[in-house]
């Protein structure tokens, strides 16, 4: 979807339409931009800047706080949208999906124009518009969506996948983030075709187990499968504060208030997991996570506040000012059944 929260706000509020809209905190916040309109952007704002710097750019842009209520239900009419079309559904977040039209009778089976079909159909029913890709991969299907926002279609077809990548910036990569890409550049890669030139062993050396992924994309190949349900691989709450705080009381207090978040988010959806991840962010925006793995479930707020609080005392936070505070827990076992067996602890 094209700025998908920034164009709901549009679309509910006919009063912000062709203005600047900054979806995120308020300026006077500590806040960042979840998402913005194309008319802010052209202030130079885009998504997880402050929101102060926003208003410096841009002191005229409407600031709106989020509502994710109204954005899943959004979200749930596009995916319906969707199965109309295929079974074969990956939703990646409430704004965009992977579909696996191969089988789809719809649109005589061209790919092309049953997305075509799809968009229009989202612009009809929801007012709203869409950019989509079309190709014979995950990976190139996402880099297409990505060519013609806002309202475009992008298709790259088996002839033209191997050259396009070799021409693609790495920087545009889907999978290579800032830090990978300014490591890479150090390696003398600054396009796919300096990428497809590193040897399968040399790319390991430097990335690990992602040396897999680099070396087949730069090849145009991805088999990865479009996956109907995915499964959550964790789940967490965080929270930054108006002012940084070194005071380990509040940081406690904090830290209570997101474990009750995460505990009551858990038993919503019945899960339990073995390993709990603290975020500690500085005033300095350096960012440290410490974690641990229980022989027990996490799903209690008592307990997992037990667990935060001892990592909270690993770090720095008694000593450096703290403006960002996250807990997570991952590593789940889930069951929808009331009579699972769950493991307890002794005492």
């Amino acid at each position: 979807m094209d700025a998908f929260y920034a164009s709901v706000e549009q679309r509910d509020d006919p009063s912000y339409r062709n203005k600047p809209v900054v979806v995120g905190g308020a300026p006077e916040s500590r806040g960042v931009v979840a998402t913005c309109s194309y008319e802010a952007r052209r202030y130079g704002i885009h998504s997880a800047m402050p929101s102060a710097r926003v208003y410096r750019l841009c002191p005229h842009a409407i600031f709106i706080r989020p509502r994710f209520s109204a954005y899943r239900q959004v979200s749930q009419q596009l995916l319906s949208i969707f199965r109309t079309y295929t079974p074969l559904v990956e939703p990646l977040s409430l704004d965009e999906a992977y579909l696996d039209v191969t089988d789809s009778e719809a649109c005589q089976g061209s790919a092309t124009l049953l997305a075509r079909e799809i968009k229009q159909r989202i612009r009809d029913v929801m007012q709203l518009t869409a950019s989509a890709g079309v190709s014979y991969n995950k990976f190139l299907a996402k880099i297409a969506s990505d060519l013609d926002k806002p309202n475009g279609l992008t298709v790259i077809t088996p002839q033209h996948g191997p050259s396009f990548v070799e021409a693609l910036p790495i920087g545009k990569f889907h999978g290579v983030g800032k830090a990978t890409e300014s490591k890479m550049k150090t390696l003398g890669i600054d396009s796919g075709a300096d990428l497809k030139r590193v040897s399968l062993e040399d790319l390991q050396i430097h990335f690990g187990k992602a040396a897999y992924y680099y070396y087949h994309i730069a090849r145009g190949a991805d088999d990865r499968l479009v996956v109907p349900q995915r499964a959550r691989k964790s789940l967490g709450a965080e929270t930054t504060f108006e002012c940084d705080l070194d005071d380990r009381d509040q940081l406690l207090n904090k830290l209570a208030e997101l474990s009750q978040k995460v505990g009551t988010s858990l038993a919503q959806k019945k899960l339990y997991g073995y390993t709990l991840t603290l975020k500690v962010k500085y005033d300095n925006f350096q960012q440290i996570t410490r974690s641990i793995t229980a022989d027990y479930y996490l799903d209690e707020p008592s307990t997992i506040f037990e667990l935060a609080s001892v990592l909270l005392a690993k770090t720095e936070a008694n000593t450096r000012k703290v403006r960002l505070l996250g807990v997570t827990i991952s590593n789940f076992h889930a069951t929808n059944s009331s009579n699972q067996m769950k493991q307890q602890r002794l005492f």
